[in-house]
């Protein structure tokens, strides 16, 4: 069998290896920004940590000679602006909003400034799992490429859910996310609660970020990231605050963003630029679908600022 004889079936095969590929940094924000929603506090400078990691990772790599170093040092520094973001977030009077859009341009400039030398450079990539060895066609072997953080982040998911359910730390967090003055009451401190959940999500983050310049499209470049930090925004207010459902959702977002090269590749270039982008029409079709002035969107925290 060859590639050519694949025909149409090229499409799908296409759209479901660049949905595992696209879909890991919607993933990792997602989740990481979940858990900071889950806690009240909503955090749109992801855009800036998610280029910030890239950046960093890529650097860090570059430097190691290790990929996993560098995927590390993209976490902390999503880490330190997450805890940026909540340090000035608590002071009195500031909005979580505003100070997301600032963070995100701050974290955008940034990384460009300092990322100016690692533009030429190549650095050493992520390994991936090649579940499609038993395939003579290269484009079949291609598509099941899995990488280790999009396995790393399919564990993560399903345990996310089950901590948040039946953990005391899931507890406090949706307790201080639906009532801070519940859990004052209790001697819980929201502030500080608050403060690791958002360095969580900064970490994921960054960690997301790391994926982009270290495996696909495996490059340091200041078009990295296309928006897919504040996508992953949108994407978990659509997934419900639901673990299992922002998994699925960073699939249908990855596949949505694979459509467009797949259909190129079997020759259709008519509408190129209104296809590739899908994944953006579609964040905004399910806002539209999904909002409603008359009830409180289901399973919003209480004190989050979106529900108010």
């Amino acid at each position: 069998m060859t590639a050519a004889s694949l025909g149409l079936w090229t499409v799908p095969i296409a759209v479901l290896g660049g949905a595992i590929r696209v879909s890991t940094p919607f993933l990792f924000v997602s989740l990481g920004e979940l858990v900071t929603e889950k806690s009240g506090r909503i955090n749109l400078g992801l855009e800036g940590t998610l280029i910030m990691g890239a950046m960093s990772g890529f650097g860090v790599a570059y430097l190691t000679g290790s990929p996993w170093l560098g995927v590390l040092a993209a976490g902390v520094v999503g880490m330190a602006l997450g805890a940026l973001h909540a340090g000035v977030c608590s002071l009195p009077r500031v909005n979580d909003i505003a100070v997301g859009i600032a963070l995100m341009l701050f974290g955008t400039g940034l990384a460009f400034y300092l990322g100016k030398p690692l533009v030429q450079p190549r650095a050493p990539t992520l390994p991936a799992l090649p579940l499609g060895f038993w395939s003579d066609i290269p484009q079949v072997r291609a598509a099941l490429e899995v990488n280790g953080l999009f396995i790393v982040g399919l564990v993560m998911t399903p345990a996310l859910r089950w901590a948040l359910a039946n953990t005391r730390w899931g507890l406090i967090v949706r307790m201080v996310g639906d009532s801070a003055e519940a859990a004052r009451a209790l001697g819980y401190s929201p502030i500080a609660v608050r403060l690791y959940a958002t360095c969580f999500g900064g970490f994921m983050a960054g960690v997301g970020g790391s994926f982009l310049s270290l495996y696909y499209p495996g490059s340091w470049n200041e078009g990295l990231s296309s928006g897919q930090g504040i996508t992953a925004v949108a994407l978990v207010i659509f997934a419900r605050w639901n673990p299992i459902a922002c998994f699925g959702a960073s699939l249908l977002f990855g596949g949505a963003g694979a459509l467009g090269p797949a259909l190129q590749a079997v020759g259709v270039t008519s509408g190129t630029y209104l296809l590739n982008a899908a994944p953006y029409i579609l964040t905004l079709v399910i806002l539209v679908l999904s909002s409603s002035s008359r009830r409180r969107i289901a399973g919003a925290p209480g004190e989050l600022s979106v529900t108010k």
